[in-house]
């Protein structure tokens, strides 16, 4: 049975930040994860805590962090710490770092694919309680022990990366996709599942978009898909038709006046590919299908744009009846 979660931009105060916490499991979603943007957001740990003591079966995690911003093992006794917390409710979140995190904090992403790999081999050791020497080429340990963490602590990648989702396949528990051109999912969950081969897993699937039922909606979310899109493969650009100097105007005037102004300048048939887009009824049908032709394991929902996101979540939770 496909399974539904949010992901949650925490721009807002943390109390706020636990209601959408609580509303997740009221409508019956089984995750709620936050994004860890570093000085762009609240903490992505204190928040996760307080939404744990006011929740009881909803699972919480990260969505995502990064291998740069933490040391690994302080990353792997935070969300142990959760896990703790919240009674075995915990999952990780991880990929390479964004823009966003990283570039105020001066720290430059080297070798993403290598310290993802690396991250998860040293936390998957930790997990077990074993006494950790590792000397990787981006992550150490020397004679590290976490011994309270749940061995089996789930372990997600996100990533559009082909190299990344590969890798996801080969030593994740789950790797989710996210924003992508729903005529490539099928190419990427096959990247994931070659991957997997390599090492007999078995990793679930997530495809993670927005939900769009009324114009209010996506004029909102506009500059938020800016990112995404125009950062996307050269397959995805070629699919909606958009030329290199469109893109970079787009990026010229992100930099310039800000993602509002740049968000002004796509056109919504480059945003539908990317989207689920329609009546309520249409929105279902649209998830079923890439359900039953994919056979993903769980929707997610970002919450990207807070102000609407009340009416996104109520959105999906009538999407979610129909699926």
């Amino acid at each position: 049975m496909l399974q539904f979660g949010i992901n949650v931009m925490p721009e807002a105060p943390v109390t706020e930040l636990v209601q959408f916490g609580k509303e997740a499991e009221r409508i019956g979603l089984q995750r709620c994860s936050l994004m860890d943007e570093g000085l762009a957001t609240r903490d992505v740990y204190i928040a996760l805590a307080l939404i744990a003591r006011e929740t009881q079966k909803v699972q919480l995690g990260t969505g995502i962090t990064n291998p740069f911003t933490r040391h690994p093992g302080v990353t792997a006794a935070a969300i142990a710490t959760l896990d703790e917390l919240s009674g075995g409710r915990a999952f990780l979140g991880i990929g390479a770092g964004g823009s966003l995190t990283l570039d105020p904090l001066k720290i430059e992403r080297v070798k993403p694919l290598k310290a993802v790999a690396e991250m998860i081999r040293s936390l998957r050791a930790l997990f077990r309680g074993e006494s950790v020497t590792f000397e990787g080429e981006l992550v150490r340990f020397n004679h590290a022990r976490l011994w309270y963490a749940r061995p089996d602590l789930p372990i997600w990648i996100a990533s559009r990366g082909e190299k990344m989702l590969a890798l996801g396949g080969k030593l994740a528990d789950g790797v989710s996709l996210d924003f992508v051109h729903r005529d490539l999912l099928g190419d990427y969950i096959g990247i994931i599942r070659e991957g997997a081969k390599q090492s007999g897993n078995q990793p679930r699937i997530q495809y993670a978009t927005a939900i769009i039922t009324n114009d209010a909606v996506l004029q909102r979310l506009r500059p938020y898909v800016t990112f995404s899109l125009v950062d996307s493969p050269p397959k995805a650009k070629e699919l909606i038709g958009i030329t290199p100097q469109e893109v970079d105007a787009i990026r010229q005037t992100m930099n310039r006046e800000g993602l509002a102004a740049a968000g002004k300048l796509l056109k919504e048939e480059w945003i539908r590919p990317f989207v689920v887009m329609g009546s309520i009824e249409e929105c279902a049908a649209q998830i079923r299908e890439l359900y039953q032709r994919y056979r993903i394991d769980y929707f997610l929902l970002p919450l990207l744009d807070l102000e609407s996101a009340p009416q996104m979540m109520a959105d999906l939770a009538k999407v979610k009846a129909l699926v």
